[in-house]
């Protein structure tokens, strides 16, 4: 087989397992949390926000702008997680894939 021939099925292999990642990416959380637990966050590996939970006991008035900045770090933390994870597992896709010349 000629080496354009190899290489368009093993991009054709790639592009079939990256479908198959981003499938079960979209299916796998994370959890973090913040405030010692007063802020939950579950995040999805393809980089959405599935929930978030607040502690009521933190739901004191005169502290909104503390619990704002708890989801904020909460949600960054998930989101942190859930990206290392989908650029780990994309990486396993793209290894090996080499490109001439490149």
């Amino acid at each position: 087989m000629s080496s354009i021939g190899k290489l368009m099925k093993q991009a054709a292999r790639m592009q079939s397992q990256m479908g198959e990642i981003q499938a079960a990416l979209a299916k796998r959380t994370v959890e973090s949390t913040s405030g010692g637990g007063a802020v939950k966050v579950v995040a999805r590996c393809d980089g959405t926000i599935e929930s978030i939970k607040i502690d009521p006991a933190a739901l004191n008035p005169s502290d909104a702008q503390i619990v704002e900045d708890m989801i904020l770090t909460a949600a960054n933390q998930a989101l942190n997680q859930a990206k290392d994870i989908s650029n780990q597992e994309m990486g396993k896709a793209t290894q090996g894939f080499n490109i001439p010349g490149m």
